[in-house]
């Protein structure tokens, strides 16, 4: 059965929309799944002033069968198996034949009672019951109240359109009843519409200029976007961000063209399409990567015919542009080694100290990794990027347009003639800023971006700031995700708790966590950032325990001996191998204190199993040595026939007690040299749940 609901609303922020249609599909299918009813399919679709679900359900519940105990087995039974009147009773009372009464077992004991086929209900009923609580639970940033209702919405309920199978689903919310009613474009066709399904839904919507479907919409910019451009060779300068937010705050999309004067094509790209996007919301034009004096807006009409929307945007966006060029003037008579220097008055953190103080750490901990990742020639350029990259933030253009912080910095320094290695890692060093961000191109970038970030998780926990699952004002979760996607995507060889140790040593004189303590806390924060990227990568959580089980090292290998375990899981050899290293770990509880003696081995199958894993382990080493985890992998699972033979043929716990701990020594090797690639106990395989 086809299920349609409409929340028609006045207009919502673009991020309570899309919010609330994520709580509506959760929720409405948490509800019907607790009522049993059977859901085939349901979604969720809207715009700015309408949330609707479409849903294809079950016509009502299914029918099940219901016990109804009565009086117990020795108070209705007689000896003879006749009911005594406590039996009749019941039955009479109940309106069932004697006939069907039975003993029911229960946990209690025994009773006396039927079953009966209980009908399951409609489906509309339950939409009915459950609609309005679903509704009410809707959460957003802010709510308000409305007339003299103490309902809270984000913004007023117009109208409730609700219909099962063409039916209308009788439901009331904040004094509103549903009805098979809905109304047009609120502006350009407020028409109400009598609708008896979805297709005439969209339809009827989309004739009164309304496009329900967020996807259309989408599609339709898209379009409109390459007839405005067609004649220029030109594109939109990439802004998925902004598409999706205006995709939200329209329900009939125009895309309107408007131009700028050309003399402020002297400002950066960056600057321009900052003051369109953040003022306006507007796109830039560009053909390749060179600005043109025109822009694309999206309104909520159907047509600008006098051209007065862009026009309107047109005299707005000229004073935001000359305001910037202001700041871009302005900003140049003042040399960034100038504005670095009075960093020291503007405060980081009350106990980290000021801009001046972490500017001061970031030079040292860049030269540190620059040494450690042999980057002699762009060592001094890094340090200077590191001395000057947050001086923008004194800028009067970083003040106006927050988000260009660092991109300024680098536009700046490369104008006022510094070598473009400093620029370019300044302009990156903010890099990423989310999962899908990608890293700084450069590889100066990188390292400057590794160390802001480092030095800012190491700082924040070593003064005891924690963080919780809604408090996060450092966006340390952030910063530790960009400093693995660092790590991994520039394929950066350290070792993590070097690189940590040495963050820890700069800061030592304000810490107030102990450095052990400091260590752990962030070893174990970064790993479960770690832990996040690589299951988004689509690694099994078990094969990801097993590869960071020997420790975080170097992320890279990390990463390395993850995939290569990955690839053999499909081996044949691969499941034999695993239950055999979970055999030997389950007889090695703990390491013995006795060391292998060769004299000792007595049978022909553990001498056999000693030569093997003497030659596997030279090979292993050295494959180890190049980072070579594939082969290491394939090799060491040849250990899996000599081990087979071994317990098949040879007595571990033997009854002479030197030659007991000599053979749980050797089987100790084994778990070592196993170790070193990754924990294969903790790797889960088929057999374990039989």
């Amino acid at each position: 059965m086809e299920f349609l609901l409409e929340i028609m609303t006045e207009e919502l922020p673009s991020s309570h929309v899309r919010s609330a249609l994520g709580q509506l599909q959760e929720k409405l299918s948490q509800e019907l799944q607790a009522a049993r009813v059977g859901i085939h399919s349901l979604r969720t679709l809207g715009t700015c002033r309408r949330l609707v679900v479409l849903a294809s359900l079950e016509a009502g519940q299914p029918d099940e069968e219901e016990v109804v105990t009565g009086p117990p087995r020795q108070v209705a039974v007689q000896a003879d198996g006749s009911y005594t009147a406590a039996a009749l009773g019941f039955a009479r009372s109940q309106g069932v034949p004697v006939e069907n009464l039975e003993v029911i077992k229960t946990s209690r004991g025994e009773y006396l009672g039927f079953r009966r086929r209980k009908k399951g209900r409609p489906t509309g009923d339950i939409l009915s019951e459950v609609l309005p609580a679903v509704i009410s639970s809707l959460s957003f940033p802010k709510n308000m109240r409305w007339a003299d209702k103490n309902f809270r919405f984000s913004r007023p309920i117009k109208n409730l359109l609700c219909l099962l199978e063409g039916q209308v689903v009788p439901l009331e919310v904040a004094g509103i009843k549903s009805s098979d009613r809905t109304t047009g474009h609120f502006i350009q066709a407020p028409v109400e519409l009598a609708v008896s399904n979805f297709e005439e839904y969209r339809q009827r919507l989309k004739d009164h200029l309304v496009v329900v479907e967020p996807e259309e919409r989408k599609q339709a910019i898209r379009q409109q976007f390459q007839e405005k451009l067609a004649g220029l060779g030109a594109e939109v300068y990439p802004d998925e961000a902004l598409l999706e937010r205006l995709l939200w705050n329209v329900e009939c999309p125009l895309v309107i063209m408007g131009s700028f004067p050309e003399s402020y094509l002297e400002l950066p790209l960056e600057v321009i399409s900052t003051a369109m996007r953040e003022g306006q919301k507007l796109f830039s034009v560009v053909r390749g990567k060179k600005q043109l004096p025109y822009f694309l807006g999206i309104a909520d009409s159907p047509a600008d015919p006098r051209g007065f929307i862009a026009a309107g945007n047109e005299r707005v966006l000229k004073a935001r542009l000359e305001d910037a060029r202001f700041f871009w003037k302005n900003d140049l008579k003042v040399n960034l080694a100038e504005r670095a220097a009075q960093l020291k008055n503007v405060v980081f953190q009350e106990k980290l100290g000021s801009y001046g103080d972490k500017l001061e750490r970031l030079q040292k901990l860049v030269a540190y990794l620059a040494d450690r990742l042999e980057l002699k020639k762009e060592k001094n350029d890094l340090v200077e990027a590191a001395r000057l990259c947050k001086a923008d933030l004194l800028t009067e253009m970083v003040r106006e347009f927050p988000e260009l912080q660092g991109k300024m910095g680098g536009l700046y320094s490369r104008e006022q003639g510094w070598p473009e290695t400093v620029s370019r890692a300044i302009y990156e060093h903010y890099l990423p800023s989310g999962l899908d961000d990608p890293v700084p191109a450069s590889t100066a970038g990188a390292v400057l971006s590794l160390a802001d970030k480092l030095d800012t998780v190491v700082g924040v926990f070593g003064v005891g700031v924690s963080i919780s699952g809604s408090s996060d004002p450092f966006g340390l979760r952030r910063q530790a995700l960009a400093i693995c996607q660092i790590i991994l995507e520039k394929r950066f060889h350290l070792s993590l708790p070097r690189l940590l140790d040495k963050a820890v040593s700069l800061l030592q004189d304000r810490l107030t966590v102990p450095r052990e303590q400091l260590r752990k806390v962030v070893l174990e924060f970064i790993e479960g950032r770690l832990r996040y990227i690589l299951e988004k990568q689509g690694y099994r959580y078990d094969l990801i325990n097993a590869a960071l089980a020997p420790g975080l090292e170097d992320l890279v290998q990390t990463e390395a001996r993850l995939k290569a375990l990955s690839q053999l899981k499909e081996s044949p050899n691969f499941e034999p191998f695993i239950l055999m290293v979970k055999r030997v770990k389950n007889i090695v509880k703990e390491p013995p204190r006795a060391r292998l003696n060769s004299a000792l081995l007595k049978e022909k199958e553990e001498k056999e199993l000693y030569s093997a894993l003497k030659i596997i382990r030279k090979n292993v080493e050295e494959m180890l040595a190049r980072n070579d985890f594939a082969s290491a992998q394939k090799m060491i699972f040849r250990l899996q026939p000599p081990l087979t033979t071994f317990f098949d043929r040879v007595l571990v716990m033997a009854e002479d007690k030197k030659v007991r701990n000599n053979r749980l020594a050797l089987l100790s090797q084994i778990l070592a040299l196993t170790a070193e690639l990754a924990d294969y106990s903790q790797v889960v395989v088929e057999s374990d749940s039989r």
